[in-house]
This record gives C-alpha cells, sequence and structure tokens, in this order.
C-alpha cells in the first residue's frame, strides 16, 4: 500500500537534537514506500528546494509567524509563485493562541487561496485543542488541521477528538500521537475523511508511525484513505 505523509519536516531541530536534509527524507520514504511528503522547514527556502528539485515526491507547506509583518505577503508567494499546498504555524514556539486575533490574517490569506491551515496541537499553554475552537467557528471556510489530535497526553488527545468532532472543518493527523486505538476513534468520531497520517520526521519516524496506523483496529479501506487517500484529498496533491 503506497503512503502519503501528510507531516513531514527539513532542516536543523538542534532542541531535539535532530535535523534532516532531503537526501535523507528521499532515502526514508524510498525505504518505506512514501510516494509524497508535505513538508514544512525553517528557513522555507529548504521547502522551495525540495519542491523545485522533486516536485513528483515534495509538496510544501509555508511556515508562518503570525506576529511577522510579511506574514500575508508570504502566503500569497508561497501558493501563487511556489505552489505550495497550505499553511504551517505552530504556536508554541512563536507564542500565541490559535484564535488570537493576530491568527486573522493568516486564516483569511488561507481562505482566499482555499489552501488548509496545519497548526501544531497538544502544548500548553500555547496549543491546547480547546485554542482552536473559536479559530474554528469564525473561519469555517477554512480547514484546519489539528497536527498531531493533541500529541502525548490523554486529556489533550481526548479534548482533540472532542473539538474536531464539534467542527467540520477541522482535520487531525496522527504525527507523534501516542495512542494507535486513538486513530480507529478518530476515524469512527471525525469520519474517514478526516484523518491523516504523518511520521514528523525528523522527530518521529515512518518506522513506527506507518505500523501504528495499521495496528490501530481500522479496516483495510479505512488504512487506505487514512495513509494515503485523504491527504491527497485536503491537500489537493
Amino acid at each position: 500500500m503506497s503512503v502519503i505523509d501528510a507531516h513531514a519536516h527539513l532542516g536543523d531541530f538542534p532542541l531535539f537534537g535532530e535535523s534532516l536534509n532531503l537526501t535523507k527524507l528521499l532515502r526514508i520514504m524510498d525505504e518505506y514506500g512514501i510516494d509524497r511528503s508535505v513538508v514544512s522547514a525553517l528557513p522555507n527556502a529548504l521547502t522551495l528546494e525540495a519542491v523545485r528539485k522533486y516536485p513528483e515526491r515534495v509538496s510544501g507547506l509555508i511556515r508562518i509567524n503570525p506576529f511577522d509583518d510579511d506574514a500575508v505577503e508570504l502566503i500569497d508567494k508561497a501558493v501563487d509563485e511556489w505552489g505550495f499546498k497550505g499553511v504551517k504555524m505552530n504556536p508554541l514556539f512563536n507564542n500565541f493562541l490559535p484564535d488570537s486575533k493576530i491568527v486573522h490574517p493568516v486564516m483569511e490569506a488561507a481562505g482566499r487561496h482555499h489552501v488548509p491551515v496545519l497548526i501544531h496541537c497538544g502544548h500548553p499553554p500555547w496549543s491546547l485543542p480547546w485554542s482552536f475552537e473559536r479559530l474554528a467557528d469564525r473561519f469555517p471556510d477554512v480547514k484546519i488541521v489539528m497536527a498531531h489530535m493533541g500529541h502525548g497526553h490523554i486529556v489533550y488527545i481526548n479534548g482533540a477528538l472532542d473539538v474536531a468532532e464539534d467542527f467540520g472543518n477541522i482535520l487531525v493527523d496522527t504525527a507523534g500521537m501516542t495512542m494507535h486505538s486513538k486513530i480507529r476513534e478518530a476515524v469512527e468520531r471525525l469520519g474517514e475523511d478526516r484523518v491523516m497520517y504523518g511520521s514528523d520526521m525528523p522527530l518521529g519516524h515512518p518506522a513506527w508511525e506507518i505500523p501504528k496506523v495499521k495496528i490501530s483496529g481500522l479496516n483495510e479501506e479505512h488504512i487506505r484513505k487514512v495513509l494515503h487517500d485523504n491527504a491527497i484529498e485536503i491537500y489537493q496533491l
């Protein structure tokens, strides 16, 4: 079964003692049957280089800090000129809540371009799932991907599913989420079209992230949707 990785990174991550360059990304993709990876990076130039060199293997998300004056301009350029497929934000690293007013221009830009917004979820105080509620309500026509669906804390995982269940424009990815059975629960509660596989490379790895989906208790059709089909539809790959 071919795989689409809906959540990967390029670059250096000194806080975690990890890094991933394009050569290593492609090698891992080949080893684990990953047809395409959706990546973000700081600097964004790493993503642009990867997309230009291997457009059939790599799709890009533009990494945005909503406090930057050129955030909207950068989204416009990334989507219109570079062919990027969405926006990535990390409230944890940039110190904002997902429902802050500073995020609104980013969401409006994503809405104009009809691209999803991937937002890190799962760490206090900046990225807990309940902070996604007002954002989803204010921007019902923008697809919001709740990265990690709560991450490693069972209260946040359950909270992510509760919030996503209430808002049809919220989707989740599995990257770094620790409980395989919650993937099945996510499909059951949110629907088969709103859950995507992600590896979180290099902070995670398909060696355990792919099997996590396969042993979650889903049937073969739903496994295919999570591992492949949904990312193609959501990111218009």
